[in-house]
């Protein structure tokens, strides 16, 4: 394809991401796929992610903003011509960088090159409908229901917006939704086994990139700016840092591993949480890192190779028959961590379609599987030993709730400490997490 007007291969890019999502793939494996396809310089490896990204993230207002400027309702558009105009439309309403003449030529230019040269017109006309709307300050119609509101601005699925208006006060609702839509940062974490903070910075710096330390978290550090490959930073591959989220890099520290304990991680791919207990223990002991999926098992040995840690020992299989197999382990083990299955309703920001895929219906069943390794693992417990429990979701059904039940069936455990992180709480970044640190009396 031509490259001329610039940037239409990104949009290009991006629009067929859309259009992938639409019929059922996952945003990151399709937009990698398209990205693999065709050669982009970097910009506009960088506009084809931030459009595809944002135009899936934002499709409920998307929709909203067609329902009232089209004549057709969005959901009756042709799905190609509903696609197209998602990605003009989220340039004018969301992107800083695109001037708004540039975002209505270009789609409308797509549209011609792509088979819909008889709808270019109405490209146009929806467009700049929406430019006039914009420069005369009238915005959007929201409807008078408070949650229905909050589902079009924050472009959340209804049951989400309704749950939300009922776990949280509105401007906490609405502070979950802008984290939501909001891309994550890139958070690393330091080994410090192999390395220290300042002389890490010092090497980002000289490369032109920097990093800066997350307030609370002693490993943690912050990558401001684009990077492209990350293999290719420094201290990639002598193993000094790896990428783990700053909410997560509070999990492993609550377990207190100690050198020389043995310690379960029933959940482990790919691998965060049991190459940090490993580095907390000074790489001494034994971190069992269970999980049912082999293929992922196998970043966990990865990981922890190139971090040249050796405490880690991987096991294939299921946590919940763990003990039945292997009647050894009982009563074994320091400590244990499930990070559980779970809803992944605080990973929003990192996974573009995720919202529009969670089954609020299958929440049960995920309850039942959590409850399930908790009492299938306590047995694995020393007496004294201690129990992390931790989720990336806000859902209290799946945290607070389930703990507070599991408690209440095992008197010989005392909560030590939990604790329920939202997205965006954290210095207005991180993942929503949930934790919960039990003690065997």
């Amino acid at each position: 394809m031509s490259s001329h007007p610039q940037g239409l291969a990104a949009r290009q890019l991006a629009w067929q991401v859309l259009q992938a999502v639409a019929a059922g793939a996952y945003a990151d494996g399709a937009l990698e796929r398209e990205l693999g396809r065709v050669a982009l310089s970097p910009v506009d490896r960088a506009l084809a992610t931030e459009l595809a990204y944002g135009a899936i993230r934002q499709r409920r207002l998307l929709d909203a903003w067609l329902d009232l400027l089209g004549k057709v309702p969005a959901e009756r558009q042709p799905p190609k011509l509903r696609w197209l105009l998602h990605l003009g439309l989220y340039q004018l309403l969301h992107s800083e960088r695109v001037p708004a003449s540039a975002a209505v030529s270009t789609t409308v230019e797509l549209a011609k090159r792509a088979g819909l040269a008889r709808l270019a017109p109405v490209v146009n006309g929806m467009l700049r409908a929406c430019v006039r709307r914009l420069e005369a300050g009238d915005p959007l119609p929201l409807p008078a229901d408070l949650a229905q509101a909050l589902a079009i601005r924050q472009s959340l699925p209804d049951w989400l917006a309704q749950a939300l208006l009922e776990w949280q006060t509105p401007e906490q609702a609405e502070a979950f939704g802008k984290a939501c839509n909001t891309p994550p940062t890139l958070d690393l974490r330091l080994n410090r086994l192999r390395a220290s903070a300042p002389q890490l910075q010092d090497a980002f710096d000289q490369v032109g990139i920097s990093l800066q330390p997350i307030a609370g978290l002693p490993d943690g550090l912050t990558l401001l700016g684009r990077s492209g490959d990350l293999r290719q930073l420094p201290g990639y591959g002598e193993g000094q840092w790896c990428v783990q989220d700053r909410s997560a890099q509070r999990i492993a520290p609550l377990l207190d591993p100690q050198p020389g304990e043995r310690i379960l991680d029933a959940c482990a791919a790919p691998g965060g949480k049991s190459t940090h207990l490993a580095e907390l223990m000074q790489d001494q002991g034994l971190v069992l890192a269970l999980d049912r999926g082999e293929a992922r098992l196998r970043r966990v040995i990865r990981n922890s190779e190139r971090l040249g840690l050796g405490c880690i020992e991987t096991r294939h299989g299921d946590a919940v028959s763990l003990l039945e197999r292997n009647p050894e382990m009982r009563g074994s083990f320091d400590a244990v961590l499930i990070d559980a299955p779970c809803s992944g309703l605080g990973t929003l920001s990192r996974h573009a379609d995720a919202r529009w895929r969670i089954d609020p219906g299958a929440i049960e069943g995920l309850v039942r599987l959590q409850r399930e390794l908790l009492e299938a693992l306590l047995p694995a417990l020393k007496p004294g030993g201690r129990l992390v429990y931790a989720t990336c979701t806000v859902h209290p059904q799946e945290n607070s709730n389930l703990i507070e039940a599991f408690l209440a069936d095992h008197p010989e455990l005392t909560l030590a400490q939990s604790w329920q992180l939202w997205p965006g709480q954290l210095e207005g970044a991180g993942d929503g997490f949930y934790a919960a640190r039990l003690q065997l009396r």
